[in-house]
């Protein structure tokens, strides 16, 4: 099974890899959590500390993933 671009890849890691779908997972929540933060008209000084923190590890997730991915893409070629 060839796979060929990274949406592809991503779903195959989305299936067979634990890994992958707990950051996929976490990254979702972290989202959905920073949404609603956005959307909120103001933010507490401790709401303001939740938001950075939350980009902070949305980004750190995302990274990992992104290795992950590439990792596979390297390995499938």
């Amino acid at each position: 099974m060839e796979i060929t671009n990274q949406e592809e890849i991503k779903a195959h890691l989305l299936a067979t890899s634990d890994e992958f779908r707990d950051l996929h997972t976490r990254h979702q929540e972290y989202d959905r959590r920073l949404t609603q933060l956005e959307a909120m008209s103001h933010l507490s000084d401790d709401e303001q500390m939740e938001e950075v923190r939350l980009k902070k590890l949305k980004l750190h997730i995302k990274d990992q993933m992104t290795d992950l991915l590439h990792r596979q893409e390297v390995h499938a070629n």
